[in-house]
C-alpha cells in the first residue's frame, strides 16, 4: 500500500501506476498478440443454416451469386483466421430470412482456385466470430 501511495505522490506517472498494478510490462506492444488463432470450433456443412449451404454450393459451382460483393478479398483484418497470404480468402454473402440488406452472415472461404477451396469458415456476426466448415466428399 505504501508504495501505491508513494507512485501517486512521485512524478510516477500514472500510466506507470497502472501497467505495475495490472502486471504488463512497460515494453509491452499490441505487436505482442498471437499470429495464429485459438483453435477455432468446427461444424458439419450439413448443420450450417440452409441459405450457408446454398451459398456453398453455389462456392463449389463459380455462382451465380445474388450480390455483387460475393467473391471479393476478404482481408483477415480481424486476424480471426490463419494468416495468409493476400487473396486467399474470399468472402460470401449468406442470405439472412427477412433482413433488408447482405445481413451479417457470411462463408469465408480460401485456397485456389475458388471453386475448389482448401477451408471454409461460417460467420454468423459479421466476422467477430468464425466457425470451421467440416465438408465431406462430394457436397
Amino acid at each position: 500500500m505504501y508504495l501505491l501511495s508513494w507512485l501517486a505522490r512521485s512524478s510516477a506517472s500514472a500510466a506507470l501506476a497502472a501497467l505495475l498494478l495490472t502486471g504488463v510490462s512497460p515494453g509491452a506492444t499490441a505487436q505482442e498478440a498471437p499470429t495464429q488463432p485459438s483453435a477455432q470450433a468446427e461444424l458439419a456443412l450439413s448443420e450450417l443454416p440452409t441459405e450457408a449451404q446454398r451459398t456453398y454450393r453455389l462456392v463449389l459451382a463459380g455462382g451465380p451469386f445474388p450480390y455483387a460483393k460475393d467473391g471479393v478479398v476478404f482481408g483477415n483484418r480481424e486476424r480471426l483466421l490463419p494468416r495468409q497470404p493476400r487473396g486467399f480468402y474470399r468472402e460470401y454473402t449468406v442470405k439472412t430470412p427477412g433482413s433488408r440488406d447482405r445481413g451479417a452472415r457470411r462463408l469465408v472461404c480460401g485456397g485456389k482456385p475458388p471453386t475448389a477451396p482448401e477451408v471454409c469458415y461460417y460467420t454468423a456476426d459479421h466476422y467477430a466470430s468464425f466457425k470451421r466448415i467440416r465438408a465431406t466428399a462430394g457436397q
